[in-house]
């Protein structure tokens, strides 16, 4: 059975991480995606970060431009102007992340695209929006995290904010943007779908500007901790060891308290007394971790029905049982990545090929154009 996005026709002419995201788990689904570059420095994301110690090509680019065909074009230069033009006329989707108004003046508006291809999803990808105060500002992850308010209420209680430590907004922007490609495509009109890093991040954060509006009140800084959840963060155990603990409901609450020795405790039976009695709480977790190895603490908190996890650094989850039984760790062309993000049991993704040398599929692409 064909992948189940197999007769969806993509163009990617995005850079870096959240747009190439984007059309990376369209191609994991069958989507024939092609990947345009610049002749002159292809994506800056290929010389990004960590290489591949066997070849020098980046390892952000293996994976995020995986199953993706690739061609070199000069959108400013005629010939290759009409050769992307000729992909767009029959491709179902234009994935770009310029800033707003490039696109415009490549002479490449929406507009105009959308007349020679009425259906054509045009899918852009910016840092604050296509309009609004902001929206000609550069778009940076690490940006949108301060300014949506993830940075405010991360990081210790007296200590500064803090950034999330992987590209977090890049990777979810990727997949809010996958999910309003869908959604467009469904609808069967030919349409803009504008998806920015702001808007994403914000809605990451929960009915926080809620609170805020209603009441004033400002969610703090607690580490690992959230104010709605006690005792809730990452304990070190007797062999240095670290596991994540969470309470957030009162049934694994009582059943937490319970293995603490705290179960008749009346200052610990509800929401209201666990959070005015935080610093005690913590400590009695603090301690009682302290007393017991990791393997000791996640059985015993496991066996209760409480969460609990060992906390794992890549070395662990390399060779953890549960990622190995469900192939989270597949070899793609020759590389190990991550495998797909979601199980279809009916028509599932395929991991074909990692992501190509620059302009790798010229001749292919020039010969035959779409695979469909």
């Amino acid at each position: 059975m064909n992948p189940p996005l197999s007769d969806i026709r993509v163009v990617d002419i995005s850079t870096v991480l959240a747009g190439p995201n984007c059309a990376r788990y369209l191609a994991d689904f069958g989507a024939d995606v092609i990947k345009v570059e610049r002749p002159d420095t292809g994506d800056s994301l290929r010389g990004m970060a960590w290489r591949d110690p066997r070849d020098g090509e980046g390892l952000w680019w293996k994976l995020v431009n995986r199953n993706k065909r690739n061609i070199a074009l000069d959108l400013k230069a005629e010939d290759d102007r009409d050769i992307f033009l000729r992909l767009v006329d029959e491709a179902h989707v234009l994935v770009e992340n310029f800033r707003p108004g490039t696109l415009e003046r490549l002479n490449l508006s929406p507009d105009m695209l959308l007349e020679r291809n009425p259906k054509l999803v045009i899918v852009r990808v910016s840092g604050f929006g296509q309009d609004g105060p902001y929206a000609s500002r550069p778009g940076f992850a690490s940006i949108a995290e301060s300014m949506a308010g993830l940075a405010a209420v991360s990081g210790d209680p007296d200590g500064p904010p803090m950034l999330p430590a992987i590209a977090l907004t890049d990777e979810a922007t990727g997949i809010t943007a996958a999910f309003a490609t869908m959604v467009a495509l469904h609808s069967g009109v030919g349409q803009v779908v504008d998806v920015n890093l702001l808007t994403t991040v914000f809605q990451l954060m929960g009915p926080v500007i809620s609170l805020y509006k209603l009441s004033g009140e400002l969610q703090p800084r607690l580490g690992s901790g959230l104010p709605y959840s006690v005792p809730r963060g990452v304990y070190e155990c007797s062999d240095a060891k670290w596991v994540g603990v969470s309470a957030s409901s009162d049934s694994v609450a009582a059943r937490v308290m319970e293995v603490l020795g705290v179960g008749d405790d009346s200052r610990f039976s509800t929401f209201a007394g666990r959070m005015s009695n935080r610093e005690l709480l913590e400590q009695l977790m603090i301690d009682w971790c302290a007393a017991r190895t990791r393997d000791e603490v996640v059985a015993t908190l496991a066996a209760a029905e409480a969460a609990v996890g060992p906390v794992f650094d890549m070395a662990d989850i390399a060779t953890d049982e549960h990622y190995a039984a469900r192939q989270m760790i597949p070899i793609v062309g020759s590389t190990p990545m991550q495998g797909l993000i979601a199980a279809l049991s009916k028509t599932p993704g395929v991991l074909g090929w990692e992501g190509r040398p620059l302009d790798a599929d010229r001749e292919e692409i020039l010969k035959q154009g779409w695979k469909q």
